[in-house]
């Protein structure tokens, strides 16, 4: 059973800074993939951040420089490490793996960016 837990998010001021958790169950991170994807109001989800089971990452270009993929392997914990804050950052987060073929979601995370 695959089961992520994302935590950590909130309301920030613009130029804050937040640290997002995902908790996983039923994955092996030093082998899958780990994901953090976003969805603001009326858009569809968007690929933000990944990192490999052998820790290479991606960033998508409007996040490159702010944030920060990184992963506790022993733990089961994956991390958003979230910089300089953008009004245009404001969507639900979500934590994203692939196992067997298809993808597993968990319920995501709200991050409001606003003064």
């Amino acid at each position: 059973q695959v089961q992520l837990v994302e935590s950590g998010g909130g309301l920030v001021q613009p130029g804050g800074s937040l640290r997002l958790s995902c908790a996983a169950s039923g994955v092996i991170f030093s082998t899958n993939l780990m994901d953090w994807y976003r969805q603001a109001p009326g858009k569809g989800r968007e690929l933000v951040a990944r990192i490999s089971g052998g820790s290479n990452t991606n960033y998508a270009d409007s996040v490159k420089g702010r944030f920060t993929i990184s992963k506790d392997n022993a733990k089961n914990i994956l991390y958003l490490q979230m910089n300089s804050l953008k009004p245009e950052d404001t969507a639900i987060y979500y934590c994203h793996t692939f196992l067997l073929g298809r993808g597993y979601w968990g319920q995501g995370t709200q991050v409001t960016v606003s003064s």
